[in-house]
């Protein structure tokens, strides 16, 4: 009993909850159409990409202070694979921002190149 006791303690220091003080940002809801925009709808689309861009960079800054304030103040006492599993954590963590960050990016390229495709009026 003893022995499952001290391993929900442990599983629960190490689960998520590290990393709860950083804040996941909203992707933009909504990026224009660049087929019907006009450009100061552009221009307010670039403006949202731009402040989710640094809000996702505050982000992932946060996740790997935190990822590493963690690891350094469990190093005595944690074994390798509970390390790889605190990093693979924090990788997947970052990859799935990451991958968010560009998937919004290269949707708002996608409407960009659109709007200057459009014949001028």
């Amino acid at each position: 009993m003893k022995k499952i006791s001290c391993l929900i303690l442990l599983a629960a220091s190490l689960s998520t909850p590290a990393w709860a003080a950083c804040n996941y940002p909203a992707a933009p809801a909504k990026l224009p159409d660049g087929a019907t925009a006009s450009r100061d709808e552009m221009v307010a689309g670039k403006k949202l990409v731009e402040t989710y861009n640094n809000d996702m960079n505050a982000y992932l800054g946060c996740i790997k202070k935190e990822y590493d304030e963690a690891v350094a103040k469990q190093a005595a006492t944690l074994t390798e694979e509970q390390k790889q599993q605190m990093a693979a954590r924090y990788t997947a963590k970052n990859d799935a921002a990451v991958d968010e960050l560009q998937g919004v990016a290269s949707r708002f390229n996608e409407q960009l190149r659109a709007f200057k495709a459009k014949p001028a009026k």
